[in-house]
Formats: C-alpha cells, sequence, structure tokens
C-alpha cells in the first residue's frame, strides 16, 4: 500500500475527527508528536478546560480528542473549514469551529489555523491557533458579545 501524500492525510484527519472518535483520530498520529496549543502557559490543564495543554504521544492525542468531547455538547458542533494549504510536508488548515460548552450552555465561534507536518504517513507535528478568549469566555458562562 503506497503512502499517502500530505493532502491525503489532512483529508483523512478532518474526515476522522469529524467523526468523533477519539482512538480513530490518533491512529493517524505518530507514536511521538509535537503537539501545541497557542495558548497561554497559565491557562492550560484548568479545571474548565483540561484538554488545553501540549501532548506528546498518540495515546495523549486520544485523550485530547476524548476530553473535547466530553465537554461539549455533539448536537451543536459545526467546523466549517475554509482553506487547506499544503508544500511538502507542511499544511495549514483555515476555518472556524462553533461548538457549545457542556458545563455552560453558552456557545461560541473560534477562528483556528492548524499547522500540521506530515512523515511518512502520519502526523509528526500540530500546532493550534484558536480564539482562546471566545473559548475561555464560554467556559466562563460569558456570551459572546
Amino acid at each position: 500500500m503506497p503512502i499517502m501524500t500530505t493532502r491525503d492525510v489532512v483529508t483523512e484527519l478532518l474526515t476522522r475527527i469529524a467523526g468523533g472518535d477519539p482512538a480513530r483520530i490518533a491512529e493517524l498520529y505518530a507514536e511521538d508528536c509535537d503537539w501545541k496549543l497557542s495558548w497561554p502557559e497559565t491557562e492550560h490543564g484548568r479545571p474548565a478546560t483540561p484538554w488545553i495543554r501540549h501532548r506528546s504521544t498518540r495515546a495523549g492525542i486520544a485523550a485530547h480528542y476524548g476530553e473535547l468531547g466530553a465537554h461539549h455538547v455533539p448536537e451543536a458542533v459545526d467546523t466549517r473549514i475554509e482553506r487547506v494549504l499544503v508544500d511538502g510536508d507542511d499544511a495549514v488548515v483555515l476555518g472556524e469551529i462553533r461548538q457549545t460548552a457542556r458545563p455552560t450552555g453558552v456557545a461560541y465561534r473560534a477562528r483556528f489555523a492548524l499547522h500540521l507536518t506530515v512523515e511518512h504517513g502520519l502526523v509528526t507535528r500540530q500546532h493550534i491557533y484558536e480564539d482562546s478568549l471566545a473559548v475561555a469566555r464560554a467556559f466562563g458562562g460569558e456570551q459572546a458579545g
């Protein structure tokens, strides 16, 4: 079986993320992965948003998607992918997430960019840049203004 291209892997990753199965999503990541979020370090691992922290393993990435799903209303998830840009092993995904925080019931929108690196058919790096203020406000119970 031929190794998938960067675009193939990114397309499959986005499909699996939409499917919501953390273990299946994590299969597309290398055992050791550079996973970072653009949140301030002091905000990582807070009780209201435990999925927001750096990860370094496939198991940690599966846990991320499980925690993310547990803290949002699944029926209210809507991710809009606007563009996927590919340059060799690197890809950038641009879009907007629309979710509802389960503990507060507050709906929010957050713009995002993912910088992915794919090597030998697996994601080895994922750096996430998102509107962390929108997420923090929703989990703090603030309605979008």
